[in-house]
């Protein structure tokens, strides 16, 4: 069995991009409640609080991606029957 390299985490690209896309959702909905409420008045708020929408965005966008490349890839388990139904999809 080979030894996983040093700086190599076992984390997929999957996985990351899910992490990517929850935590980026969360900073989207923290700066809309911020914008709402808060109502700052900063010149630079108006570009940094729509941010995190547009990473949310394209963080689903590559999970989506990414998540049917994994799922087209895994070879359907070993000893299981199909069914006539999954035969036709």
């Amino acid at each position: 069995m080979a030894e996983p390299r040093p700086f190599r985490s076992p984390v997929s690209a999957v996985q990351l991009s899910a992490r990517l896309l929850c935590w980026s959702l969360a900073a989207a909905m923290i700066s809309a409640a911020a914008d709402a409420f808060l109502d700052p008045r900063a010149d630079w708020w108006g570009v940094v609080w729509p941010l995190p929408w547009w990473l949310f965005g394209a963080a689903a966008l590559a999970w989506t991606v990414l998540r049917a490349r994994e799922k087209a890839d895994r070879p359907p388990p070993h000893g299981i029957a199909r069914s006539d139904w999954e035969q036709a999809a």
